[in-house]
């Protein structure tokens, strides 16, 4: 069951959801909007290792924009930071984001329960396409839990993206053994 706008509001209320900054004028329907942040990043080597860390260059968008380009994949970041301790976020670009070319994630769009963080966002375009600090890029959607959780991601041990930051977190497979 996805959450309503009147729903989320309610677990906002309640404390099992927090997204930081809120505005209201961004709670749609049944989701709620979330911004580009200021850094982007892409992998210093154009040949990625599943094996190794791969080290990524950070960059700040300047107040012109970037033109992302074709073929090249980019980090970026939500501007808001959110928490959830009861729902399943999901995010997901908007339609607007999407008749841009631009996809925001390719395969990372369900966070889990206890997720609490800014979102990476796994950025890849059609086209050149300019971008902005701060534009809508896509929406976060609250999926109802059944059952109990046993361990909320925020407090696994083998949980690789909990550190909070505004900058966008390179892949950290290489700390799965395989």
């Amino acid at each position: 069951m996805i959450l309503s706008d009147k729903r989320i509001l309610e677990e906002m209320e309640l404390g099992t959801i927090l997204i930081e900054p809120f505005k209201k004028e961004c709670l749609g329907t049944n989701s709620y909007d979330v911004h580009l942040g200021r850094h982007l990043a892409t992998y210093k080597d154009r040949v990625l290792d599943a094996r190794e860390h791969n080290k990524i260059d950070t960059f700040e968008i300047p107040a012109e924009g970037f033109v992302l380009q074709p073929n090249t994949l980019y980090l970026g970041v939500t501007a808001e930071y959110t928490e959830t301790h009861k729902h399943v976020p999901f995010l997901e670009g908007k339609s607007s984001t999407g008749r841009l070319g631009i996809d925001i994630h390719a395969t990372a769009g369900k966070g889990d329960v206890g997720f609490c963080n800014t979102w990476t966002l796994e950025i890849s375009c059609a086209q050149p396409v300019r971008v902005y600090a701060g534009m809508p890029i896509g929406q976060l959607i609250y999926f109802a839990v059944e059952g109990e959780i046993e361990v909320m991601y925020n407090a696994k041990k083998s949980a690789k993206y909990n550190k909070r930051g505004v900058k966008p977190v390179e892949s950290m497979m290489w700390k799965n053994k395989f």
